[in-house]
């Protein structure tokens, strides 16, 4: 009852008893902490990305049936994605997001592994840098550049796309190195990451850093690995993250907004039960419970009856007949 409560949108008004047993019948509930058990299983492909919830984050590896493993941090870092890629084998290609602390953990973990970045969040970025309606020519060109990348299904478009993109730059080169000087501008018009004594800076910045992030990928091959790394030529590689976001990231948000006001550690258990009951080999979940995590803790203060020499001691907490702690009569300090 208590998983059937946790995992869904049902509120405890709603269960078939009072609010207050189910609280004190469940109270052990919360100790028990799923989590996945590693099979040693080599995948073709695995998608990674992290969810943010109040103020921690999770960070998931999944297939394309099945969660695989995650890991809790408080914010997506390197070290925490060391923490969670060290868990799994290396597999073929890992399609992520795009995240620095990911990049770097990939490059020490699982070096062999090639990568896919995300279609969506690269169109996102270049929408962040140009915007989705462009004035300059050149931006509307390098903006449209970016949102044909969905039309890119085969090698050969790959390669008509990749011409396209080293042709522009050819175009545009002398417009990236526009520069604008100290003397003739205005200071509202100025940028406020200005350094002390700089007196110019490129005119286009926006411009340069979405031709950059493009170039990047390009460079790094990290672009059409979704094409380049198949073993068949009709292999369906995936090339965005969107799988792992609709599938598991939006329902944990749901979960949680469910069950709004759920403290930062029951959170942290529900989100593990919902995970753990999408892996590969998920158990029962009653075989995951131990007399240790429903019996109820001893809190009964043990004072000891002897001294250091081992005599009774002289002074406790025990009653004694012989301290005068008898059934006293009588209102204090008068005869009864």
């Amino acid at each position: 009852m208590w998983l059937r409560w946790l995992l869904s949108a049902t509120s405890q008004r709603q269960l078939p008893v009072a609010r207050s047993t189910f609280y004190d019948t469940t109270a052990w509930c919360w100790k028990v902490l799923p989590e996945a058990e590693s099979t040693g299983e080599i995948h073709r492909w695995i998608m990674l990305d992290g969810t943010y919830y109040q103020d921690m984050c999770v960070l998931i590896a999944v297939t394309e049936t099945h969660v695989i493993d995650w890991q809790f941090c408080d914010r997506e870092k390197t070290v925490a994605w060391e923490a969670l890629l060290t868990k799994i084998p290396p597999p073929d290609i890992a399609i992520i997001d795009g995240q620095r602390g990911l990049l770097a953990a990939l490059r020490n973990i699982w070096p062999t592994t090639k990568i896919q970045r995300c279609y969506f969040h690269i169109q996102l970025s270049g929408t962040k840098y140009l915007t989705r309606k462009p004035i300059l020519e050149p931006n509307k060109t390098l903006r449209a550049l970016y949102t044909s990348l969905t039309g890119v299904d085969s090698v050969d478009k790959a390669t008509a796309w990749l011409q396209q993109f080293h042709a522009w730059y050819q175009t545009h080169r002398d417009f990236l190195k526009h520069r604008s000087f100290l003397t003739n501008t205005r200071p509202d018009n100025r940028p406020k990451s200005l350094r002390t004594g700089q007196t110019s800076w490129y005119t286009h910045r926006d411009t340069r850093s979405a031709y950059f992030a493009l170039k990047r990928l390009v460079t790094n091959d990290h672009l059409f690995t979704w094409l380049t790394a198949r073993t068949q030529e009709h292999e369906p590689l995936p090339r965005a993250t969107s799988r792992l976001e609709g599938q598991y990231n939006k329902p944990i948000k749901d979960l949680l907004r469910a069950h709004r006001g759920m403290s930062e550690p029951h959170a942290t258990v529900a989100i593990s039960w919902f995970l753990y009951l999408r892996t590969e080999n998920a158990t029962e979940p009653w075989k995951l419970v131990t007399p240790t995590h429903w019996q109820p803790p001893d809190n009964r203060r043990r004072v000891s009856t002897t001294d250091d020499t081992g005599a009774p001691a002289l002074y406790d907490q025990h009653f004694s007949w012989e301290d005068g702690n008898g059934i006293q009569h009588g209102w204090g300090g008068r005869p009864h």
